[in-house]
C-alpha cells in the first residue's frame, strides 16, 4: 500500500523556510511534485520531479499510478486557497503547513488579521468584487498577473471606492521582498512583482445605503420618471424572493436596475444577471451600478431571448414581460433551481390573470399580495396621502410532490 503523500508548505525563500525534518522527507522521497518555482528550490534533487501545470486531476492520477514515496510542495499553507484540500479528497495525505503569505503580510503591517475578510482574484474574474468589498474595514486580496494591484485599484476606483489605503507586499520571504503603503490612486499606477498580496484598510467612512434605497437616489429616464420598482414594492418583492448571500438571481426588465442592485448587495457571494429591452434605460442602470457599488451582468435584450447566457437561477424577479408571458415563464420555470422562487410584479388584472394561468400550466403554486401604498405629501401647513399605482406581487414556486 502506498504511504501517505506528504504535502508540505514552503515559503519564497525555499528550503530555508522548511524544518529539518521536512527537508529530510524531501531528500528521502522518490517523487517531488510542485510548481516550477517550488521545484527550482531543489536543483540537486535525485528523484523524479513532476511539475504542476493545468488541471490537478492528471497530477493526482500520476501520483497514484507511480506508487512512489511522494512529497508535494505548496505555497505557505496548502489548505488556504491551496491544493491541500483537493489532494486530501483524492489521495491519502499528511499536510504540513508552512508560514503562509497571509501571516507574513500582517506581520509586516503589525496588524491583527482575525478581523480581516479574505478574497481571491487569483485565476478568477473580478466581476462582483466591489460588492464583496464595499463596507468592509479590512480586506486581503490574493492576486495574479492579470488581476494585479494596479488593475484592482482601477476597478475599485471606477465604482468610487477610494476610502481605503492599500498595503502591497511583493515576494514575501524572498530576496526581492518589498512592502509599501499606497493610496488607491497610487496603486492604480504602481508596477509590482507578479508575486504579491494586497491588503485594503478602510480609513474613511463609506457610503451607506440600507435595504430599500429611496427612489430618487436612482438615475431614471426623464421626463417620465416612474419606470422603477418603487421602494415599498421593491422591499416586499425582495422579501418574497427569500434571497441568500450566495443566490443566483435574474432580474428581467431591470430598467433602472433598482431590484438587481438591491439583490446584488444582499447576494454578495452570489451572482446577479439582468436584462432590459430599452437601450436608453441600460445607461441609467449602469450609472446606478457605479453609484451603488454593484457589479453584475446586465445585457440588452428582450427576454426570453438572451437568458440562455445566464447561469441557472435560485430566484427570478420579473418586472416586465414585454408581451412574451407564456414563453418567458416557461423558460424561467424550466431553469429555476430546486427550491427556488419566481416573483412577478403585475400592474393590471389582465397581466395577473395571464401570469396565474401560465404558472399553473407549469405546475407552480402561487400566492398574491396586493400592495396598495400611499405616501404623505405636504399641502400648505398640512399633509395628505397620495396613492401609488396598486401592484400585484405574485410569488411562485414549484408544487411539492406528495
Amino acid at each position: 500500500m502506498q504511504s501517505p503523500v506528504k504535502v508540505i508548505g514552503i515559503g519564497d525563500n525555499g528550503a530555508e523556510s522548511l524544518l529539518p525534518v521536512y527537508r529530510q522527507w524531501i531528500e528521502e522521497s522518490e517523487l517531488l511534485v510542485g510548481g516550477e518555482r517550488h521545484l527550482g528550490f531543489f536543483p540537486e534533487y535525485h528523484g523524479e520531479k513532476l511539475t504542476v501545470k493545468g488541471g490537478l486531476s492528471a497530477i493526482v492520477s500520476k501520483i497514484a499510478e507511480s506508487g512512489k514515496k511522494t512529497v508535494v510542495l505548496a505555497s505557505g499553507d496548502p489548505l488556504f486557497y491551496g491544493i491541500g484540500s483537493y489532494l486530501a479528497k483524492k489521495l491519502p495525505v499528511e499536510i504540513y503547513p508552512g508560514i503562509s503569505s497571509i501571516q507574513q503580510v500582517f506581520a509586516k503591517m503589525q496588524e491583527s488579521w482575525q478581523d480581516c475578510e479574505f478574497l481571491s482574484v487569483h485565476g478568477r474574474s473580478m466581476k462582483g468584487l466591489v460588492q464583496k468589498i464595499d463596507g468592509l474595514d479590512k480586506v486581503c486580496l490574493l492576486t495574479d498577473e492579470a488581476n494585479n494591484p494596479a488593475a484592482i485599484a482601477r476597478y475599485l476606483l471606477s465604482f468610487g471606492v477610494n476610502e481605503y489605503r492599500a498595503f502591497v507586499a511583493e515576494n514575501l520571504g524572498g530576496v526581492e521582498e518589498r512592502t509599501r503603503w499606497m493610496t488607491m490612486e497610487e496603486m492604480a499606477e504602481a508596477e509590482c512583482a507578479p508575486l504579491n498580496l494586497v491588503v485594503l484598510k478602510r480609513e474613511a467612512p463609506a457610503p451607506h445605503w440600507p435595504l430599500g434605497i429611496a427612489d430618487e437616489e436612482f438615475a431614471q429616464r426623464k421626463p417620465d420618471k416612474g419606470l422603477i420598482t418603487k421602494r415599498e414594492v421593491r422591499v416586499l418583492s425582495l422579501a418574497a424572493l427569500e434571497l441568500k448571500p450566495n443566490s443566483i438571481v435574474w432580474d428581467i426588465g431591470t430598467c433602472t436596475g433598482s431590484m438587481a442592485i438591491e439583490a446584488a448587495r444582499i447576494c454578495r457571494k452570489g451572482e446577479v444577471f439582468a436584462i432590459e429591452k430599452n437601450e436608453a434605460d441600460l445607461e441609467n442602470c449602469r450609472e446606478n451600478m457605479r453609484k451603488f457599488r454593484t457589479d453584475f451582468t446586465v445585457v440588452h435584450g428582450r427576454a426570453p431571448a438572451g437568458l440562455e447566457e445566464f447561469a441557472d437561477p435560485d430566484a427570478v424577479f420579473i418586472g416586465g414581460t414585454g408581451g412574451e408571458m407564456k414563453e418567458l415563464l416557461h423558460v424561467c420555470c424550466s431553469r429555476l433551481k430546486p427550491g427556488g422562487r419566481i416573483v412577478l410584479n403585475a400592474a393590471t388584472i389582465e397581466t395577473l390573470y395571464e401570469a396565474m394561468q401560465a404558472f399553473a400550466a407549469e405546475g407552480f403554486e402561487t400566492s398574491v399580495t396586493l400592495a396598495q401604498i400611499s405616501r404623505s405629501k405636504p399641502i400648505l401647513h398640512m399633509n395628505r396621502f397620495e396613492g401609488l399605482n396598486p401592484i400585484y406581487i405574485v410569488t411562485a414556486k414549484r408544487k411539492e410532490e406528495k
